[in-house]
């Protein structure tokens, strides 16, 4: 479980969608304010998730071969399928380049509210989706599963972190280096999103159906 979480995690973490969102509110205007709204919504997102698992499974995991072990390594199978297929349909189809979306024009006027909506919508549901059917396995009577999810969830929010606390400690220089960031972002785009679906849809198919023949 633990070696799933760090992959899941670090996949969420590098996301090139919500990394180029965030980087533009913190170049708007009282980008420190709307950046920590999305970080912090962005984060809470995540626990309520793996909130939600623990109290379904109680904090123990299920018999192993048991009807609800063997739908949440099928969930994670079917994720792991699609988000392969995902990968090899936009590596064949690649979408054309194009400007920033629309709503990045009104990123100025937007309000505390609307930053933490953002981390909303640009949350990787697939992604997390695979993060909260690993975390079935989680049994919280032991220290290490309770570090392991924390440590994913802070390892999906890292990137975010590291920007926010560059942009307060070095104001004129995050500017700069994490806008060039952003272009470097927008313009390899397609490659990055391939790359994560196969590696991480790859990844949990393997591992989904190892769990199943085991």
């Amino acid at each position: 479980m633990v070696l799933d979480l760090i992959v899941i995690g670090t996949a969420i973490s590098l996301g090139p969608l919500h990394n180029s969102a965030f980087i533009l509110l913190l170049s708007s205007r009282r980008g420190f304010r709307k950046g920590l709204a999305f970080l912090l919504s962005w984060l809470a997102n995540l626990v309520a998730v793996i909130a939600c698992v623990v109290l379904l499974t109680g904090g123990r995991p299920p018999a192993h071969n048991s009807a609800p072990s063997t739908a949440a390594v099928v969930g994670k199978l079917v994720i792991g399928v699609a988000l392969a297929l995902y990968g090899v349909h936009r590596h064949r189809r690649p979408r054309p380049p194009h400007g920033p979306p629309r709503w990045a024009a009104r990123i100025d006027g937007a309000s505390l509210a609307m930053a933490a909506a953002l981390a909303w919508l640009l949350q990787p549901w697939a992604l997390v989706g695979v993060g909260a059917a690993t975390a079935v396995d989680a049994n919280l009577s032991t220290l290490t599963d309770w570090l392991a999810l924390s440590g994913y969830c802070l390892l999906a929010t890292l990137s975010l972190v590291v920007m926010e606390v560059y942009a307060v400690r070095a104001p004129a220089a995050a500017n700069a280096r994490l806008n060039a960031l952003r272009s470097w972002l927008e313009q390899h785009q397609e490659q990055l999103l391939v790359g994560l679906s196969l590696f991480v849809g790859l990844w949990v198919t393997a591992r989904s159906i190892y769990e199943l023949v085991a």
